[in-house]
């Protein structure tokens, strides 16, 4: 079911039209040079809005906390210098009235502030009136709602110039990202909010440089309309997120690397191969939605055998059994086994609850 918010086509803006949608600049604004000489070595890239961070939300109070007000009339000379619009993240309405009192051009909610809808509803109102800009990076949770209602929030105030960004959800071990792409939330949101334009923040989602370009392009080829990058002049003194930033030099050969893909080609035999492949998908999804239902027949009535014996549904031995010989054959058939855990997870759960619903029925 489709959400009732009104955007505005992001070819409607006023602004040049490039290959992609490109958002770049540090990570903070750290100096009026430093600000200066980034907006100005990526003058000739292929950048639509150059973004900056005044007041930085960080984890730790000790850390650095942003250069405050005064950074908003350095950003916005620099982006003046670089013939850019600039954009700033906003955490609530002191901020966004400080942002349009200095003619930012472009305002930014930041995952932390998109997690809380008083913060967000906030923000909304002291937008009443004000025709800007906004994007919402998703909340640190996949949690699909929280953003849909940030959208809700701010076109009920009045701004239909709405972007999402994906900047991945936070990860409580160890992995190769700093937030997890989780790539299905943003899919489902453009499923949901079909003409809402979608950036990815690969810098946020890497953590590092190392996976940078790979991230990019799943983002192009997944039909994302642009990135959001973080480039500083010089990473290595960066105040803040030193590790993930890149120089614009470095920024116009990752630019330069992406390759844009098709949703389809005007070409009748590829037509046909697809039509093909897409049959084979369908009678197999099929068969396996046949199995799922063949799996929680039995589950439930698993679940009425261990009623009439006092005997739980949860059966901790079984399921880690379960999870360890599934994980073993998908790794001998060459699948994942992260994304057969988490397949499985999710028929765990449903295997409980028919499980559960089968004693709640029988004790009625």
């Amino acid at each position: 079911m489709a959400i009732d918010v009104y955007i505005v086509n992001l070819k409607d803006w006023g602004l040049p039209q490039k290959k992609f949608f490109i958002v770049a600049g540090p990570c903070s604004v750290e100096t009026e040079e430093q600000i200066m000489e980034t907006a100005l070595g990526l003058r000739q890239c292929e950048v639509n809005v150059l973004r900056g961070g005044i007041w930085k939300p960080r984890t730790r109070p000790d850390s650095f906390q942003g250069v405050g007000e005064k950074g908003l009339t350095w950003l916005k000379n620099a982006g003046n210098a670089a013939h850019l619009p600039v954009t700033v993240e906003v955490a609530h309405p002191e901020h966004v009235e400080k942002c349009l009192q200095a003619g930012i051009d472009i305002l930014w909610i930041g995952a932390r502030t998109t997690a809380n809808p008083f913060s967000v509803q906030a923000i909304a109102d002291s937008l009443k009136g004000v025709s800007i800009p906004v994007m919402v990076k998703n909340p640190t949770t996949p949690d699909i709602e929280l953003r849909i209602g940030a959208f809700e929030r701010l076109n009920q105030a009045g701004i239909k110039k709405l972007i999402a960004v994906h900047r991945g959800f936070a990860v409580y071990k160890k992995n190769l990202f700093r937030n997890l792409p989780v790539w299905r939330i943003p899919i489902e949101l453009r499923r949901q909010i079909s003409d809402l334009p979608i950036l990815c923040d690969p810098s946020h989602i890497c953590g590092s440089t190392d996976l940078l370009q790979s991230v990019s392009q799943e983002a192009v080829d997944l039909l994302y309309d642009g990135l959001m990058i973080e480039v500083h002049v010089n990473p290595r003194q960066a105040l803040s997120d030193a590790q993930q930033q890149i120089t614009p030099a470095e920024f116009v050969r990752l630019i330069g690397s992406l390759n844009p893909k098709r949703i389809s080609i005007d070409n009748e035999e590829f037509r046909q191969h697809m039509s093909g492949f897409r049959q084979n998908l369908d009678e197999i999804d099929l068969r396996i939605i046949e199995l799922l239902a063949q799996r929680m027949d039995i589950a439930r009535e698993i679940g009425a055998f261990k009623r009439k014996n006092n005997v739980s549904s949860f059966q901790p031995d079984r399921w880690d059994e379960v999870l360890r010989s599934r994980t073993q054959t998908a790794i001998d058939r060459n699948l994942s086994p992260d994304f057969i855990q988490q397949i499985y997870e999710y028929i765990h759960e449903e295997s409980l609850r028919n499980q559960i619903e089968t004693e709640k029925d029988e004790h009625d």
